[in-house]
């Protein structure tokens, strides 16, 4: 599964017939030009309305063959053409944000519309060769024809405007950043059939509405339709940048056919080797990951970490849940020297935490985990997916708020599982004479705060879905003023996966610990070394 670089196209939708719309003078500036009438009345509902519509005619594939030259471009000549800044949406007006649009070429093949709102008039923005820098691509930006179009847009912040601080390209895929200002998983406006004995269905966004902010405002606004064989769907995007970026999202959601696996707020990430897993160590950086673990906080109040791996095969998990209160792919671990990448910055990259509005109901969060041989391959994928499997006739309305930045909004209470560690299992120094896998876990924070560990005594409370679980032990760590938390896992024959679950308990019986949950798979019996 690579990176889902794959590209939103077109709407079939035309815009109604119109007197046409002025682009007002500081657009005109800018340089950009629009196309055809506009569309009046634009608002959420409208747009609702045209999803309803698109979805009740059968799907038409969008998109066209790109020129030779343009579809020719290869990665280095296609990171050359840049959008000049001084075209950009908005670049002539005192806003807080302006809109830069990105060329097609490469993995983004199909054209995407863009439309400036102002008030409720929606115009179409035309693409012009004029707007890119074409640098060291090879292109000759005077021989593209006037109707190639945009492949997706990026969205900057005063006072500077110089770094993006979100960009939806390929698919309907997109990205932000908290403070740190580095990039890292992507989430998407939804996955459909992911992890199933057949393709994946990766619908579009085919069509971006950029509403004028005010002059003051520290949100903007960005409605996007949705288009794919299986459903159309209408969203709201309200992006307010901060030390956590918060996306508010709103999306409506209307089936063509049943859908079986339907993916509600999906993320998506890269996890090739750490600490708890080297299978794929083969590189000089000691880790090597977007996002190290799936956090999860039930409609129960449980709090749940799932540490990812890089596994041999497709694994696929399923925690069934009602009326989740979040979830997230996080990257807690924010130390340099873990990772010694100072050229991609992995400590830097941001946590995803997806927080419902509302009861989701019955459903499940899933996680999916893919086999990568290097880090250019996206194989993580978490999603909400509600037990009701959706039929054409429905109509889905879901809202949540997407957390992009070094922390998630809201914390346990708990102490929280700081690193997970595996090695060899036994006794050091005694001779082994069965094969056993040792796990070491350290926790910190929450519960743990201001207790004395060296009186406190703390347990660590243990289960496997088969094996023998031994060797448990759980003492004061103090370079991080917490405990570490061991145990050894005898799989016995089976290569069968093992499910292990361990949380903290106090003296008095009270949990002191997030719940650390993981799926262990045994290597074959000719693969376990007792050395």
């Amino acid at each position: 599964m690579h990176r889902r670089t794959l590209l939103g196209a077109a709407s079939a939708l035309a815009a109604t017939g119109c007197a046409p719309l002025l682009i007002p003078p500081a657009a005109q500036a800018a340089g950009l030009r629009p196309l055809g009438s506009p569309q009046e009345n634009f608002d959420f509902a409208w747009l609702q309305n045209a999803a309803r519509s698109l979805a009740a005619r059968p799907y038409q594939p969008h998109g066209r063959a790109l020129p030779a030259d343009v579809a020719a471009l290869d990665w280095d000549q296609y990171q050359a053409i840049r959008f000049k800044a001084d075209r950009a949406l908005w670049a002539d007006e005192r806003l807080r944000f302006q809109i830069r649009l990105f060329h097609l070429g490469l993995f983004f093949k199909r054209p995407v519309r863009m439309f400036d709102v102002v008030g409720q008039r929606a115009q179409e923005l035309a693409y012009d060769p004029a707007l890119f820098d074409y640098g060291q691509s090879g292109l000759d930006g005077a021989k593209q024809p006037g109707d190639l179009g945009f492949a997706g847009f990026r969205v900057h912040m005063a006072p500077e405007f110089k770094s993006d601080v979100a960009a939806f390209l390929g698919a309907s895929y997109f990205r932000a950043v908290g403070a740190e200002g580095q990039y890292g998983l992507s989430a998407r406006g939804l996955a459909i059939d992911t992890a199933l004995p057949r393709d994946e269905e990766f619908p579009d966004f085919t069509d971006f509405y950029f509403e004028r902010p005010a002059a003051d405002s520290r949100t903007v606004v960005v409605y996007a339709m949705l288009d794919s064989p299986s459903i159309a769907g209408a969203y709201r995007f309200a992006i307010t940048p901060g030390e956590v970026l918060v996306m508010d999202v709103d999306a409506t959601l209307y089936p063509r056919k049943p859908i079986e696996r339907l993916g509600i707020a999906p993320l998506t990430s890269m996890y090739q080797t750490g600490e708890n897993d080297r299978r794929m160590a083969n590189d000089w950086r000691p880790e090597i990951h977007d996002s190290d673990g799936l956090a999860m906080h039930t409609g129960a109040g449980e709090w749940i970490w799932r540490p990812l791996v890089n596994p041999v095969a497709l694994r696929f998990n399923s925690f069934a849940d009602r009326a989740p209160r979040g979830f997230g792919l996080m990257q807690r671990d924010r130390d340099f020297n873990h990772y010694q990448d100072d050229g991609v910055f992995y400590e830097k990259r941001p946590s995803l935490w997806v927080e419902p509005k509302g009861d989701w109901g019955e459903g499940a969060v899933q996680l999916v985990e893919i086999p990568t041989v290097d880090e250019t391959f996206d194989n993580i994928v978490a999603f909400w997916n509600p037990a009701h499997k959706p039929v054409p006739g429905d109509e889905l309305r879901v809202g949540y708020r997407l957390h992009w930045g070094a922390t998630a909004p809201h914390n346990p209470p708990l102490a929280t599982c700081r690193a997970t560690r595996t090695g060899i299992g036994g006794v050091i120094g005694k001779r082994r004479t069965y094969y056993a896998w040792r796990f070491a876990l350290d926790f910190a924070g929450g519960a743990l705060e201001g207790l004395d560990l060296a009186q406190h005594k703390v347990e660590p409370v243990i289960s496997a879905s088969s094996g023998r679980i031994e060797v448990t032990s759980a003492r004061p760590l103090a370079s991080i003023g917490g405990v570490r938390a061991m145990f050894d896992v005898v799989p016995g024959d089976s290569e069968a996966p093992i499910t292990l679950r361990l949380y903290l308990r106090g003296a008095e019986g009270q949990t002191l610990s997030e719940t650390w949950l993981y799926e262990w798979t045994p290597p074959p019996l000719g693969q376990r070394p007792l050395v």
